[in-house]
């Protein structure tokens, strides 16, 4: 036998497999098995040993699908599946048709010529043989909280009635875990301290249940709470419901696309480009090319610096205001709908600029604006014109920010809905910075800046529309799928 081993183990060198192994802590059967595989893990670099504590709640969970994958029965610890090969104690499954008993050496011998074997034919982890799951339960627990422990034990009576529910558990003390709690409460319009769980469309925190499109109600253990909770799970695995965190994560994503996307269309700003050629040509008729870079450097600091202070303000009053459950959707459909309908008369311009009305400065401002600007003959007047000049164009540039502002208030927390303001308005200035860089290093000139807005002028209104158009219907979109 220990020369057919060692043939055998020539044989499955680079070879891969996994064994699960269950114990229980201070077993003496299970340390000498703990001790057998991982002499094998040093003799096998392919052999890869995952160890799970029975006692854990999802160590009991696991334990209960491979044993019902494998045909086998509950009993003493410890436990290895391996291959094709389930060992419950000192039974084994897999080997005949009927389980085999052994004890002693030739128990081991039996283990280890099972594990050779899985390694020899690189056969699937056993949790290859987990039936498929339609969706998920994400629970979140505080390690050593007798609620969470209370909430686990739950959730694994939810999964023995939905065979097709997979749990994922969330520890606390991980602070990317915490971020993404918080961004999940936010995602299902959801309040109350932790534990808490997510799956489908349903949410639970701080002891309520919260639902789209439902009243909030208490999370107790009445027969009516269990069977709301049943059935919505239900509901969740019938339309194999993407995972709560796989929507958080495609939402994070489509809001930074959205912000980048809308920032870059957004800065091609006919008006902003208008004000800044009028003071880059006041400067270089009277003969101060030397001051053009920080001119332009410090209207576009101005813009900035304006835009970003009054679009957080925005920002936060929006999270604050619109926070409530029964107003959340009413306010994103109607500025969707806003979105959509200054986007269509954006796109207007291209065919009729100048008919009825067009979203850019008044006219009865431009005189104001124009005598002001050329009257600019310093480095802070200059930044003092930006600030003052981002109060004059509003009416030309907030449409895209206004709807970026909305949807920025109801999927990002404050610190992270900073960093992408920050991020719009940077982008925002860049077609400005390049402008003044142009011009300071003679790549182009203001009359020839001034002759390419004009004639591009009813094609940029278009773009900004055709993106006021795409956001409104995103931000539908978004809410009606549950992204938002």
């Amino acid at each position: 036998m220990a020369v057919a081993t060692l043939i055998c183990g020539v044989a499955v060198i680079g070879e891969t497999a996994t064994a699960l192994y269950f114990y229980e802590v201070g077993c003496t059967h299970c340390a000498r098995v703990g001790s057998l595989l991982s002499e094998l893990e040093a003799a096998y670099p392919g052999l890869s040993v995952e160890r799970h504590d029975i006692h854990t709640v999802g160590g009991r969970l696991l334990l209960s699908q491979l044993l019902s994958a494998y045909g086998a029965s509950i009993g003493p610890v410890p436990m290895v599946f391996v291959g094709d090969v389930a060992v419950v104690g000192s039974t084994f499954y897999g080997l005949e048709e009927a389980p085999v008993e052994l004890s002693g050496v030739a128990e081991e011998w039996t283990l280890r010529g099972a594990i050779e074997a899985a390694l020899a034919a690189e056969a699937p982890s056993p949790r290859d043989r987990l039936p498929a799951t339609a969706t998920e339960l994400v629970l979140f627990v505080e390690e050593g909280d007798p609620e969470g422990a209370d909430l686990e034990l739950w959730a694994i009576q939810l999964l023995d009635r939905h065979p097709l529910l997979s749990l994922r558990r969330m520890s606390l003390q991980d602070a990317e875990n915490q971020r993404l709690l918080s961004g999940l409460l936010r995602l299902f319009n959801a309040r109350g301290d932790p534990p808490a769980f997510f799956v489908g469309d349903l949410a639970m925190a701080g002891g309520r249940l919260y639902a789209q499109r439902a009243a909030v109600r208490p999370f107790d253990d009445s027969p009516e709470t269990t069977a709301y909770v049943d059935e919505r799970v239900s509901r969740a695995v019938d339309a194999a419901a993407s995972s709560p965190i796989e929507r958080f994560r495609v939402r994070e994503r489509v809001t930074l696309w959205a912000v980048i996307g809308a920032a870059a269309l957004d800065s091609v700003n006919p008006c902003d480009f208008a004000v800044l050629v009028l003071l880059l040509g006041t400067l270089l008729v009277i003969g101060r090319r030397g001051k053009v870079i920080w001119a332009g450097l410090a209207f576009s600091a101005g813009i900035f610096l304006s835009y970003y202070l009054l679009g957080f303000l925005v920002y936060s009053v929006l999270g604050i205001t619109v926070g409530t459950r029964g107003f959340r959707e009413p306010f994103i459909y109607a500025v969707s709908a806003l979105a959509i309908l200054v986007g269509l008369w954006e796109m207007k311009d291209l065919l009729w600029y100048g008919k009825w009305f067009s979203i850019e400065v008044p006219d009865r401002w431009k005189p104001r604006l124009k005598a002001a600007t050329a009257s600019v003959l310093t480095i802070p007047g200059a930044f003092l014109i930006g600030v003052l000049d981002s109060l004059f164009l509003a009416p030309c540039t907030s449409g895209p920010y206004l709807a970026i502002l909305s949807l920025l208030s109801q999927t990002t927390e404050r610190l992270h809905g900073a960093l992408l303001l920050f991020l719009y308005n940077l982008i925002f200035i860049l077609p400005m910075i390049a402008i003044t860089l142009m011009v300071h290093f003679g790549l182009t000139t203001t009359a020839r800046a001034e002759r390419w807005r004009q004639a591009k002028l009813t094609k940029l209104h278009f773009v900004t529309g055709v993106v006021m158009v795409g956001l409104g219907v995103g931000m539908i979109l978004g809410v009606r799928l549950g992204f938002l």
